[in-house]
C-alpha cells in the first residue's frame, strides 16, 4: 500500500489535534479555581446558629484560572447569595448552598459547570447549607432541625442527588455545619454542644449512616473551628481555628488522620495574618484565604507550611474577600462504607467494658477514688433510669435507636462520681462499644469477654419493660 504525503500531513494534524484536545481537557488543579467571595467584612458571625459564618449574605461563586484574570466568571449570579461549593469526583459538577432571592430559606443546588445549567435539589421549610457529595449518588448536608426533643438546631442529614430517600443521620443537641468527607468514607464535621450549656465545638466523625460518632479532635478552651477540615494525600487534616474573642479570622492548624488528638499544631501563630479558610491540592500545595497585616480584605495565596508565611498570591480583588476556595478537577472517590442500619429494629446496643477504667493511673498524694458501681443514663430534660454495673464494672443497654443520651457513674449511696458524658445516640441496629469512662478516646477496649454480655441488655428507658423487634432479634 502506497502512503502519500498528503495523508502522513492528515495523520500529522489528527495527532495534534488529540493531543491538544487531551491537554485542555486535564487541566492541572491550579487552571480552575471555585471561590466564594463577598463584598465587605461579615460581621456578627454566630457559630451557633451559623448566620454570617455559614449562611452568608450577598456572596457569590466565581470561577477563574489564576494564570488568566480574564477567564473569571460568576456562576452565580442569578442568586441573591451563594456560598461554599463541593466538586462531584468527576469534576463536573459542583454542589452549592443559595439563596434565590433575598428573604428565601437557604437550599441545595446543583450546577454543571460547562453549561452553567443549575437544579434544585432541597425544598425544605428550613435552612440548609454546607453539601457535600458522597459515594452511590447521594450527599450530605446541613439541615434546620425542630422537634420535641432537640427543640431547634442544625443537624446533618443525607439524600439523594434528587432530594429523595431523605435521612436524619445526627440527633444529639448539638449544632453541625461544615461537614467534609474523608478518603476512609467517614464524614467529619463541625459540632457544638447547645444543651444542658454551650460547649466547645469540635471535630466529630461518623459513618454517612449517622452510626460510630465520636470526637475526632477538640482545642484549647474558648476556641472556635472556622473552615471545613481539608485531608492530604499525606495523611493530614488542615483546619481554621480562632479564638472566641477574635472571629473575624483564625490560624492555620494540622493534626494527623492516625492520631488527631494528640498532634495539633499551629502553623501561623504570631505571623500577625489571620486567615478563613484553606485547600490541600493534590500537587501538595495549599491555598488558603488570608488577611495580611498590612491589607483591608481576604484573599487567596499559596502557603507553605514549612516557612509558615502566605507567599505567592493566587486571586486578589480589593472589592470582595475571599471566603473559601475549591479546585474543578476530578478526585479519587472516598470508600462507601457498608451500614449497619436496619429501620426495622427499633434498638441499638451498647456495651462498655469497666466504668471504673482511666487511662492515666493515680500517682503521688493523690487519694484513691471511690469506685462506682451503678450508672445513670440521662435524657435531654429528664432520667432514663438508673442500673447497677456488673462486678467487673461492665454494662450492657439495649437504648431506643435514635435517641440522644448521657451516661454518668455513681457511687454505692448515689453520688456522682464521673460525667455525665457528651452526647451519645444509636441508631437502629447499631452496636457500639467502649472500654471504660476513660479520658483518652483513642484507647480501644481488652479483648476479652465482659460479665455483662452474659445476661440480657437492659433496655433504656428502663420503664419500657420489652420491645418487639424484628423476628431476628438485635443479641
Amino acid at each position: 500500500m502506497i502512503i502519500r504525503k498528503t495523508d502522513i500531513l492528515k495523520i500529522l494534524i489528527i495527532c495534534f489535534l488529540c493531543i491538544s484536545l487531551i491537554s485542555c481537557k486535564n487541566k492541572s488543579p491550579e487552571e480552575m479555581l471555585l471561590i466564594t467571595e463577598v463584598t465587605g467584612d461579615v460581621q456578627n458571625l454566630n457559630f451557633i446558629t451559623g448566620e454570617s459564618w455559614r449562611f452568608v449574605p450577598e456572596a457569590r461563586i466565581i470561577t477563574i484560572n489564576p494564570e488568566k484574570p480574564a477567564s473569571l466568571k460568576v456562576l452565580t449570579g442569578d442568586f441573591y447569595s451563594a456560598c461554599y461549593p463541593e466538586i462531584s469526583y468527576d469534576g463536573e459538577y459542583m454542589l452549592f448552598a443559595a439563596q434565590q432571592k433575598e428573604g428565601d430559606n437557604w437550599q441545595i443546588w446543583e450546577m454543571k459547570l460547562d453549561n452553567q445549567n443549575a437544579r434544585k435539589i432541597t425544598s425544605f421549610k428550613g435552612n440548609c447549607i454546607d453539601p457535600a457529595y458522597l459515594p452511590g449518588n447521594r450527599m450530605v448536608f446541613t439541615r434546620l432541625i425542630e422537634n420535641d426533643t432537640v427543640k431547634k438546631t442544625y443537624g446533618l442529614c443525607t439524600c439523594n442527588l434528587d432530594g429523595s430517600a431523605l435521612q436524619q443521620i445526627t440527633f444529639g443537641p448539638s449544632a453541625g455545619f461544615a461537614a467534609s468527607v474523608l478518603k476512609d468514607g467517614r464524614l467529619l464535621a463541625i459540632s457544638r454542644q447547645l444543651l444542658p450549656y454551650e460547649g466547645n465545638p469540635m471535630l466529630m466523625v461518623l459513618r454517612p449512616d449517622g452510626t460510630k460518632a465520636d470526637i475526632f479532635y477538640k482545642g484549647a478552651e474558648g476556641s472556635v473551628l472556622m473552615s471545613r477540615g481539608r485531608e492530604t494525600e499525606d495523611g493530614r487534616i488542615f483546619f481554621i481555628e480562632t479564638e472566641e474573642n477574635n472571629p473575624l479570622g483564625g490560624d492555620v492548624i494540622s493534626i494527623a488522620y492516625n492520631r488527631p488528638l494528640h498532634s495539633r499544631i499551629n502553623l501561623t501563630s504570631g505571623t500577625g495574618s489571620h486567615f478563613n479558610s484553606i485547600l490541600p491540592l493534590k500537587s501538595g500545595r495549599l491555598l488558603v484565604s488570608c488577611r495580611k497585616p498590612d491589607s483591608d480584605h481576604f484573599a487567596l495565596y499559596e502557603f507553605d507550611p514549612e516557612s509558615k508565611e502566605a507567599g505567592k498570591s493566587v486571586y486578589d480583588n480589593p472589592r470582595y474577600n475571599v471566603l473559601d476556595a475549591v479546585a474543578a478537577l476530578k478526585y479519587e472517590r472516598p470508600k462507601k462504607l457498608p451500614s449497619e442500619v436496619d429501620m426495622g429494629v427499633k434498638t441499638g446496643l451498647l456495651l462498655c467494658q469497666d466504668i471504673n477504667f482511666l487511662c492515666r493511673p493515680l500517682t503521688g498524694n493523690i487519694p484513691s477514688l471511690s469506685e462506682a458501681d451503678k450508672i445513670e443514663v440521662l435524657g435531654i430534660d429528664s432520667t432514663y433510669g438508673v442500673m447497677e454495673v456488673e462486678k467487673d464494672g461492665s454494662f450492657y443497654l439495649k437504648v431506643m435507636a435514635d435517641t440522644p443520651f448521657r451516661i454518668r457513674t455513681l457511687d454505692k449511696e448515689g453520688r456522682v462520681l464521673n460525667g455525665p458524658s457528651s452526647w451519645l445516640w444509636l441508631r437502629p441496629n447499631e452496636r457500639r462499644g467502649c472500654a471504660g469512662c476513660h479520658e483518652d478516646p483513642e484507647l480501644v477496649p481488652v479483648n476479652r469477654v465482659v460479665d455483662a454480655v452474659r445476661k440480657q441488655p437492659v433496655i433504656i428507658p428502663v420503664h419500657i419493660p420489652e420491645v418487639r423487634e424484628k423476628i431476628v432479634e438485635l443479641e
